[in-house]
């Protein structure tokens, strides 16, 4: 089951399916998670796409737009293999992922690989701060 809030379904339309998800609870799309919706959709032309922003479960100021959760489900996937799928979505976002974006989780699927599996993974929990404050060397 996923956490987080349903923030918005944005459209339904053909068979597509478009999702929002905010583990910040605050309820609302903002720019950069504006952002990397309509740029996958303009180059991916998904069937599914699930976009979480987990900023709200990081140590970042509340309302940040820094650590995301993306699923995109798309036929311009097959035939490819992961990590040509990942330079794919890593192309369309090369601007938010040299700016405002720290960190991106992709699960890039076909569509027939979706129907198998139709979740958005759940990104391990963050232990906050760095190295030197967990005392690991």
């Amino acid at each position: 089951m996923l956490s987080g809030q349903l923030v918005g379904c944005l459209f339904s339309m053909a068979g597509r399916v478009c999702l929002s998800r905010s583990s910040a609870g605050l309820g609302t799309i903002g720019p950069v998670e504006a952002a990397i919706r309509t740029k996958l959709e303009q180059a991916l032309n998904p069937e599914v796409l699930e976009l979480r922003n987990e900023s709200g479960g990081h140590a970042v100021p509340p309302g940040s737009e820094t650590h995301f959760r993306v699923a995109v489900v798309s036929s311009r996937f097959e035939g490819l293999s992961p990590l040509q799928r990942h330079r794919l979505v890593h192309a369309a976002l090369s601007e938010e992922l040299a700016g405002p974006v720290h960190a991106l989780a992709i699960q890039a699927r076909t569509p027939a690989q979706w129907k198998e599996n139709p979740q958005l993974d759940m990104s391990p929990p963050c232990l906050g701060g760095s190295k030197k404050t967990r005392g690991t060397p």
